[in-house]
């Protein structure tokens, strides 16, 4: 996505260091950038902003306001690059673990602001992306267990092979139009009903 295509929300409550972010991006190339001073309802100016990146500057947050913010950046989904002006473990596992992409301790400054910002972005991306890849792995990891316990059923009530169950399997899925779990969960739902589930 071109610079210029990205909506950037800043959340800052200090109107001169938000000016300082706001300068760095404007000429960086980013046009469409948003300021927010009030972290009050700042989940609806997000709903309403619809940002593809926040910039947050909470210079000295204390504890509970580190969670607050930590809170909104857990439910909203998008990179986060989070300037601070100090910092302690504690506060910047927190952060890491709320979903916040770049946590930069004093290191505002107008021109590394686009690089923070680009590094944020390709962060989430790439954290995105083995989440996803590890829920398609368990979601895969799953159905094989379906798959093999209806296997199982088959062989035990109807005296197939382990390759004829399968074949069956296919078969029936290829014949109904549908997925070849979706047969093999049928099976298994039937047989639960049933009683006598076969362990695999």
């Amino acid at each position: 996505m071109e610079p210029s295509a990205l909506a950037v929300l800043i959340v800052d409550e200090n109107r001169a260091r938000a000016a300082i972010i706001e300068d760095g991006l404007r000429e960086a190339g980013h046009a469409r950038v948003h300021v927010v001073t009030a972290m009050n309802g700042l989940v609806r100016e997000i709903e309403q902003f619809r940002p593809d990146v926040i910039v947050a500057d909470l210079e000295n947050p204390n504890r509970d306001r580190l969670e607050q913010f930590f809170q909104v950046s857990r439910s909203v989904q998008r990179p986060i690059a989070m300037f601070v002006d100090r910092s302690d473990a504690a506060s910047m596992e927190a952060a890491i673990s709320a979903g916040v992409s770049a946590y930069v301790v004093d290191g505002l400054k107008k021109e590394r602001v686009k690089a923070i910002l680009d590094m944020a972005v390709l962060r989430f991306h790439a954290y995105s992306r083995l989440e996803r890849e590890l829920h398609e792995a368990r979601s895969e990891l799953a159905d094989r267990k379906i798959v093999e316990k209806a296997k199982g059923i088959l062989m035990q009530r109807r005296g197939l092979s382990e390759d004829e169950s399968y074949r069956l399997l296919r078969q029936t899925a290829m014949n109904e139009k549908k997925k070849l779990v979706e047969i093999a969960r049928s099976i298994v739902t039937a047989a639960d009903l049933l009683g006598g589930e076969v362990k695999r």
